[in-house]
C-alpha cells in the first residue's frame, strides 16, 4: 500500500510540474508570439477593431516630406482653379461669379465639362522624369490626386468609365508613377476627393447650386443626364449606388497599386460610416497581406484619431503635437491646380514655413501643378530643387528626428489658417528658432529661420530654454554643414551661445547639438 501511494504521489508530482512546465512555455510562447498575432489578426470593419491599426507607422514619422500633385481634367481650360467644374455650372456664384460668364464666351453655352476629356491628352507626360524630381527635391513619399472632386480617375478603372487609360491620355497615369516612384525608393501615396462627387440635392430644387455637391443639379444640362456613362462622372445617382461606386473604386486602386498612404480629402464624413469602416478594413487587411505599414490619413473627424492620421489643409498646429499629423500645402499662392498666369512662393517662404511643421511632430505633402500637356514648370521645378538642394545638404535635422520637448521660440506672428491651425505663409525671420532631436537623443537640432547676426550672443535663457534643459550635458555645438564651433557657456540654469563669423545659409541656419 506504501508502495501504491509512494506512486501515486510521484505521479501526481510529475504531472504537476508537466503542468507548470507546459504552462510556463505557453506563457513565453505567448510573449514572444504576441506582436505577430497581433500582425495576422484581421480587422473588422468597426472602430474598435480598426483602433488595433498604428495610425502613422514610423516611416512616416520618419519622412518629413511627400509630394503629390492636382492635375486633371480641370487644366484644360486652365483658369481660376481646380474647382472649375463647380463654378461652371453656377452663374454668378459670389466665389467664382466670372467663371461660368468665361465658359460661355469661351468655349459657348452648349459645352460641357465632359467635353474637355478628350483635351486632357497629357502628350509630354513623363513618370521617370517626374519621380526623379520629386526625389531630388527631398521627398521620401509622392504620388498623384487620383481622382478630384470631378469624378475623373487618373487610373486604369474597370469600375469608372471616365478613367486616364480609357479617355483623355490613354495612359495609366497611377500605373506608370507608381513604378518610377518605388524604383526610386519612395513610397507611394493615392489621394481622393471624389466624396463630394455625388450630386445630394437633386430632388431639392433650392438646393440645385448647393455647396456639398461638386457638380450643380441642372434639368437644362449635362449635370442631369440620365445616360449611364455621363451620370457616372456627374455624380448623377443614388446615394446608395454612388456609396458602393465610391468604395469600388477605392479597392480597386488597393488592388491595382498597393499605396503606402491613401489620403481624403474633407467631405468624407458625407460617406456613411458603414463605407468608411470597410474601406479601411479592407485596406488594412490587404496591407498585412502585403506585410505593408501603411496609413490612412484624413481631415477633421472623418475617421477617428485613434486609427488615423490628421491632416491640416495649408497651414499647420499653433503648438507641438503629441501625435504626429500632417499638412497639405501648395507652392502656388492660389490654385492647386496650373492656370495661367500661376504665381508662386520663393522657396525660402516654403521651406522656412515646413522647419515649423517638422519642429511640431508634423509632416509635409507638398502640391505641385502640371499643365494639361504634362508639363511641371521651370518655376515649379526651380522651387523643388532649391528645397531639395538644402534638404541634400542639411537633412540630418530633418529626416528621422523627433520633436524636442519644445518646438521652438521667436517673434514672427502666424495669421490663423483658413482650415484649423495657423496659415502655411508665415515670414519667419534669423529671430525665429526651431528645434528637432534625433530619436536617440542624442543630438539637438536648433533651426535659426534665418540668417543669425555673426558676433551676437545669445542667452537661451531669455528664451525660457532653461525651463527646457537637453536630455544630457552638452558635449559640442557646431555650425551644421561646417566644422565651425558655437563657443557656448552652461550652467545649471543658464545657457549662452555666440554666433560664430562663419558664412552661414539664408534659408534656415543650424546648430548641432552634441549631447554626452
Amino acid at each position: 500500500m506504501f508502495i501504491i501511494k509512494s506512486i501515486r504521489f510521484i505521479t501526481i508530482c510529475f504531472l504537476f510540474l508537466l503542468l507548470v512546465a507546459c504552462s510556463q512555455k505557453k506563457d513565453t510562447l505567448t510573449s514572444e508570439n504576441s506582436e505577430k498575432i497581433a500582425k495576422t489578426e484581421k480587422y473588422e470593419p468597426t472602430w474598435e477593431s480598426l483602433a488595433k491599426h498604428q495610425a502613422t507607422p514610423e516611416w512616416l514619422q520618419d519622412a518629413k516630406l511627400g509630394i503629390y500633385f492636382h492635375w486633371g481634367v480641370y487644366t484644360v481650360p486652365a483658369y481660376h482653379s481646380e474647382w472649375y467644374p463647380f463654378y461652371m455650372y453656377r452663374d454668378g456664384h459670389p466665389h467664382g461669379s466670372n467663371v461660368a460668364k468665361w465658359h460661355k464666351e469661351k468655349y459657348g453655352k452648349d459645352f460641357n465639362y465632359h467635353d474637355f476629356v478628350p483635351m486632357f491628352k497629357a502628350e509630354k507626360f513623363d513618370a521617370k522624369d517626374w519621380a526623379k524630381l520629386f526625389k531630388d527635391a527631398g521627398a521620401k513619399f509622392s504620388g498623384p490626386v487620383a481622382q478630384h472632386h470631378d469624378g475623373f480617375a487618373l487610373w486604369d478603372s474597370k469600375v469608372n468609365p471616365w478613367n486616364a487609360k480609357a479617355k483623355g491620355p490613354k495612359k495609366d497615369i497611377t500605373g506608370l508613377l507608381e513604378k518610377e516612384i518605388k524604383a526610386n525608393g519612395m513610397k507611394f501615396i493615392t489621394t481622393f476627393h471624389h466624396a463630394r462627387n455625388l450630386q445630394r440635392n437633386a430632388n431639392n430644387p433650392e438646393k440645385w447650386g448647393a455647396y456639398d455637391s461638386h457638380f450643380a443639379y441642372d434639368p437644362n444640362s449635362a449635370t442631369s443626364s440620365k445616360d449611364s456613362i455621363i451620370s457616372k462622372l456627374y455624380g448623377n445617382m443614388p446615394a446608395d449606388q454612388f456609396h458602393k461606386y465610391w468604395y469600388a473604386q477605392l479597392k480597386e486602386v488597393i488592388d491595382q497599386y498597393s499605396p503606402d498612404i491613401v489620403w481624403f480629402d474633407s467631405w468624407l464624413n458625407a460617406i456613411p460610416e458603414q463605407y468608411r469602416q470597410e474601406f479601411a478594413a479592407y485596406y488594412l487587411n490587404e496591407a498585412k497581406k502585403k506585410n505593408q505599414e501603411v496609413a490612412i490619413v484624413m481631415k477633421q473627424h472623418d475617421m477617428p484619431h485613434n486609427m488615423s492620421m490628421l491632416d491640416i489643409e495649408q497651414g499647420g498646429k499653433k503648438d507641438l503635437s503629441e501625435s504626429p499629423w500632417m499638412t497639405d500645402v501648395t507652392i502656388s499662392r492660389g490654385s492647386w491646380s496650373y492656370t495661367d498666369n500661376l504665381k508662386y512662393k520663393d522657396a525660402t517662404l516654403v521651406l522656412r514655413n515646413m522647419i515649423d511643421v517638422w519642429s511640431k511632430n508634423g509632416t509635409v505633402l507638398l502640391n505641385v501643378s502640371p499643365t494639361k500637356e504634362g508639363v511641371i514648370p521651370t518655376e515649379q521645378r526651380d522651387i523643388l530643387l532649391e528645397i531639395g538642394g538644402w534638404l541634400s545638404k542639411y537633412g540630418e535635422a530633418v529626416y528621422n528626428t523627433r520633436p524636442f520637448i519644445k518646438y521652438g521660440f521667436g517673434t514672427s506672428v502666424a495669421k490663423a489658417g483658413h482650415f484649423g491651425g495657423q496659415s502655411a505663409t508665415t515670414k519667419y525671420s534669423a529671430n525665429d528658432v526651431r528645434f528637432t532631436m534625433s530619436k536617440d537623443k542624442k543630438t539637438l537640432y536648433m533651426f535659426f529661420l534665418g540668417h543669425p547676426e555673426k558676433g551676437r550672443k545669445l542667452d537661451m535663457k531669455s528664451f525660457g530654454l532653461h525651463r527646457y534643459p537637453t536630455p544630457s550635458p552638452i558635449k559640442n555645438i557646431t555650425v551644421l554643414g561646417t566644422e565651425t564651433k558655437v563657443q557656448f557657456e552652461q550652467t545649471e540654469n543658464e545657457l549662452f551661445l555666440t554666433i560664430p563669423d562663419v558664412d552661414m545659409n539664408d534659408m534656415a541656419t543650424i546648430f548641432k547639438f552634441e549631447l554626452e
